[in-house]
């Protein structure tokens, strides 16, 4: 709240630093951790943090328990919209929570676009999901939303609902499916990038297949895990999480096949979960960071975008300390590096091979 009063981003957001800024200096924004500023409000709009997926098990009454707090402040006239991913069922519990306070207060589930793509790319332009059980919170909604875009995709809440879930579960799974590919391959001393590179060329189909790497983040797993939840049974989704979870477990035991870690300093390059982001919110490197601990004589790590973590060093001291480097998170500041040490790189990063 500090930091947004301020006009300052609390995390890594391109694109939204300037816009802060200028709604900040024009009056337009006000951030408080008082709940009685939601009844100032014509249009509460609601996001849920991901967590580390824990939470998700709890199932569809979780928003309404996580608004208890400030539904005191909720009046007639207001229409609340979801923003965030949620378990299914989740909208049908606002509008009873709704309907039990005798409020005449419409209900919408308007989904963000989840893990694809940075947040500000996300708004300006994309079209955007609308659902509502009535045809006025239907309406009310969709006249906010063409704010951001002049499509909109009207949809019943339940359909929503796993529309968002399916988003990203998709994405889980294609992780998965080209993880499980790239172990295959590297058990085989094979070069998984240039298989998948040449596929995508010669067959339409295999331009799908994504690069391998750490598939991680809260909403991700967290999306995976709400699902999971509210299904009698998903065994591919469980194959995806011990596909996905298992990746630094791998390339560990592919290193130790290749090199004695005991003498040597391992360093880590990117903390974040995923490519230009701050979020170290259920990120593998970390993973990482612990079984190497455990094998090699010490692990330095960085990353340029993560200040969160107060034992990160500065590159240029990672690549002159280290003996083997891991791309942690692929960042775009590294792409232009030469490191004269061996390096894991699964994204292929460097252009230089996995393992070279």
């Amino acid at each position: 709240v500090a930091a947004v009063s301020a006009a300052r981003m609390p995390f890594a957001a391109p694109g939204a630093g300037a816009l802060l800024g200028r709604v900040i200096a024009a009056g337009r924004l006000v951030a408080s951790a008082d709940p009685r500023i939601v009844s100032t409000a014509e249009h509460v709009v609601v996001t849920m943090p991901a967590g580390d997926g824990t939470w998700a098990s709890s199932g569809p009454d979780a928003m309404a328990r996580a608004l208890a707090g400030c539904a005191g402040q909720f009046r007639d006239g207001q229409v609340l919209i979801v923003r965030s991913g949620v378990a299914p069922g989740s909208t049908a519990q606002l509008e009873k929570m709704v309907a039990e306070r005798g409020l005449d207060m419409d209900v919408a589930f308007c989904p963000d676009h989840g893990a694809g793509e940075p947040a500000m790319a996300g708004l300006a332009g994309a079209p955007q999901v609308v659902a509502s059980r009535t045809a006025r919170g239907m309406e009310r909604a969709g006249r906010l939303l063409r704010m951001l875009t002049p499509t909109l995709l009207p949809m019943p809440p339940e359909e929503a609902e796993l529309a968002r879930l399916f988003a990203n579960v998709w994405r889980y799974l294609s992780a998965a499916a080209a993880n499980q590919m790239y172990m295959m391959a590297s058990d085989r001393g094979l070069d998984f990038e240039r298989i998948r590179r040449c596929l995508a060329l010669a067959d339409p189909g295999g331009a799908s297949l994504p690069p391998a790497g750490f598939a991680a983040g809260p909403w991700l797993l967290g999306d995976m895990m709400r699902l999971a939840a509210a299904s009698a049974g998903f065994p591919l989704g469980q194959a995806a999480v011990a596909v996905n979870e298992s990746l630094p477990g791998y390339l560990v035991g592919q290193l130790e096949h290749r090199y004695d870690l005991r003498p040597l300093t391992v360093g880590i390059l990117g903390m974040a979960f995923r490519a230009g982001t701050d979020d170290i919110r259920c990120s593998l490197a970390y993973r990482l960071r612990q079984l190497l601990a455990n094998r090699a004589g010490a692990v330095l790590c960085t990353d340029p975008l993560v200040s969160a973590d107060p034992v990160l060093l500065p590159l240029d001291e990672v690549l002159t300390r280290a003996d083997l480097l891991v791309i942690g998170a692929p960042h775009p500041e590294y792409r232009g590096l030469s490191p004269r040490q061996p390096v894991a790189d699964i994204w292929n990063l460097l252009g230089r091979g996995v393992l070279a």
